[in-house]
């Protein structure tokens, strides 16, 4: 099989049969743990503005993302996945807005099938990948944020699971994320808008049984659980 890894949130992709958006500091980490507390969906948006008047159409939806990695005014979640993983989200919907996680994946609708996640689920995917994938099959793999080493790490972490490489040690990719520039400032006191505590759940890697599908099958993509024996009935993720 073909996978291929590019980094950044606006390529010009090219067809393939599996996309992997990753983004581990925070966005998919943020995701996984609020399906982890029960969470029913995910709706993606573009823009505050987008995430705004779809709460303003469904006043029971909750709002979760950030700015330049800073809480939204107005939402009811920031990107902390330590807040989410303590949030009371059972059977509700959110909408979540990002800057290069949930960017990444609204830029590459175009896959037959697509995923998200962070590293907490990046064994599981890269798993339910392996599975889907047929002889000759091309994967795409997406590290959202431009210059982040912990998208990457975990990027080439899924790569190898795929293809059966298993020189790739996921302690080894724990220490890139935490080491990474975008952690750095998780651990600066001068900084309390960030906390450390993130970084930990960002490098936890869940014990669970699902993986978070991109369904393109209504107006607006969202996310949804799907657990390992529904894969079957996956299908395109096209708009």
């Amino acid at each position: 099989m073909n996978v291929t890894i590019f980094q950044g949130h606006s390529h010009d992709l090219p067809p393939s049969n599996i996309t992997i958006v990753i983004d581990v500091i925070r966005a998919f980490t943020v995701a996984h743990y609020a399906f982890h507390r029960g969470a029913k969906e995910i709706v993606l948006a573009g823009t505050a503005d987008e995430a705004f008047l779809l709460k303003k159409e469904n006043p029971d939806y909750l709002l979760a993302g950030e700015i330049g990695g800073l809480a939204i005014p107005g939402f009811d979640f920031d990107n902390s996945p330590k807040r989410m993983a303590e949030a009371d989200v059972e059977g509700r919907t959110l909408v979540q807005k990002t800057t290069n996680g949930v960017k990444a994946t609204l830029n590459a609708l175009g896959a037959e099938a697509m995923f998200v996640t962070g590293f907490s689920n990046a064994k599981k995917t890269a798993e339910a990948a392996r599975k889907l994938c047929g002889p000759g099959a091309t994967v795409t793999i997406i590290a959202s944020h431009p210059e982040g080493d912990d998208d990457l790490a975990c990027a080439e972490y899924i790569k190898a699971m795929i293809v059966g490489d298993k020189s790739v040690d996921n302690s080894e990719v724990v220490e890139r994320i935490r080491g990474c520039r975008q952690a750095e400032k998780f651990f600066d006191p001068n900084q309390p808008e960030f906390i450390k505590e993130d970084i930990s759940f960002c490098t936890n890697m869940l014990d669970c049984d699902f993986v978070m599908y991109v369904d393109c099958s209504k107006k607006l993509p969202r996310l949804v659980r799907v657990n390992e024996h529904e894969l079957h009935w996956i299908g395109p993720a096209r708009p």
